[in-house]
């Protein structure tokens, strides 16, 4: 019997490659000797980089940047396959790197997330993934493209800094200095979600309050997003408002599409083809994976989904040992997984179960591995 496991990180518990031990020991413990591989995996957002570098055996390529209030900062992003460059913008715009008393979109820029895809480039690499979760920015991604080399300009002509409260400044876009390497390159959006530039469900309104927006402010970064749409709507002929996700990351998926010709994909399906997972399940016999909680929204666009829909096509068995189950989670079997498992085996305090993550993910492995035995031996008795 072979298996081949691959679940996400239970975040600030354990790694996804903990995850992959904890599975072959329990394993071992219930069918001795055994044939298995594990992949790190990730659905695009945090932790995408790592997953994929630990996967395709990659490296790590530091940086200086700007932060999000422009102050300097290292950053990371990974290298793997020759040409191909993973990197999280929240790992130069993200948003715990604003501390809480000093959150407010209107001062902060994707500058930094621009500044990295300027060094990968630097670097020659030419197939470049983006993972765009987490960011504290609502800048349109104004920041990251005039890293690049676009000039955002007000009614004097003057350039821009790139900052949330200069979009309701802008008059005009000078392209004419986009970095040219950009044209050679293939870049990759990873974005799960659909929301518009603008409007009630576009960038500001969604996401805004989250990253430190008082009502006040958001009607102001709101009214400076519709007139950067109407700049864009006249020199390009683009309406942002019509692109699937344009309003992902506080508008960053806006201006990577826009200026820089980037195709938004789902995450999980480009780490999944980032790490070559289709062929991993060659010669499979059972899947395991899993995530800290599965609830309705693991089915769109999370690790359980991506990984049990990639299974099912290929015939191959899933299950998920998952930390906790909340509503709808039996709505994941309609995406490949065939069983759902939980870590927990009694009812505790949030605290214990999470300085008890270890304990319990290796305990509970090593009760559905004895549930699958169970139904081997059945099926071997007939």
């Amino acid at each position: 019997m072979k298996f081949l496991f691959a679940s996400d990180s239970f975040k600030g518990t354990l790694s996804s490659e903990q995850t992959v031990e904890l599975l072959a020991k329990a394993a071992k413990n219930v069918f001795g000797e055994i044939e298995y591989s594990g992949v790190p995996v990730a659905d695009g957002g945090e932790g995408t980089t790592d997953a994929v570098i630990a996967a395709e055996n990659g490296e790590k390529i530091y940086v200086d940047v700007f932060g999000p209030l422009m102050e300097r900062t290292k950053a990371y992003y990974g290298k793997f396959g020759g040409n191909k460059a993973v990197l999280e913008m929240a790992a130069a715009s993200g948003l715990p790197m604003v501390p809480m008393d000093k959150r407010n979109p209107l001062n902060t820029t994707s500058y930094g997330t621009g500044e990295m895809i300027r060094h990968a480039l630097d670097q020659g690499f030419t197939d470049i993934s983006i993972a765009i979760g987490g960011s504290a920015t609502n800048d349109g991604g104004i920041g990251c493209v005039r890293a690049l080399g676009v000039r955002f300009l007000d009614k004097d002509g003057k350039e821009l800094e790139g900052r949330g409260a200069d979009l309701e400044k802008i008059c005009s876009i000078d392209v004419s200095e986009l970095d040219p390497r950009i044209k050679d390159a293939k870049i990759t959006v990873m974005c799960d979600v659909t929301n518009p530039l603008c409007g009630e469900n576009g960038a500001t309104y969604t996401f805004g309050a989250q990253k430190g927006g008082t009502p006040e402010i958001l009607d102001r970064l709101e009214k400076g997003m519709c007139n950067y749409r109407d700049v864009i709507r006249k020199q390009f002929g683009i309406d942002p408002d019509e692109l699937q996700g344009g309003g992902a990351a506080g508008g960053l998926g806006t201006a990577l599409k826009v200026f820089l010709g980037g195709e938004m994909k789902s995450g999980i399906d480009t780490v999944l083809d980032l790490i070559d997972f289709d062929n991993r399940l060659d010669g499979v016999d059972l899947v395991v994976t899993g995530e800290g909680r599965t609830d309705w929204q693991s089915c769109f666009g999370k690790v359980m989904q991506g990984v049990g829909q990639r299974a099912k096509a290929k015939g191959v068995t899933a299950v998920g040992l998952s930390g906790s189950l909340g509503r709808d989670a039996d709505q994941i079997f309609a995406h490949g997984i065939e069983s759902l498992m939980t870590t927990v085996d009694a009812p505790m305090p949030l605290e214990e179960a999470l300085g008890r993550a270890e304990e319990l993910y290796y305990l509970g492995a090593v009760r559905m591995f004895r549930f699958i035995k169970a139904g081997m031996d059945i099926q071997a008795k007939r």
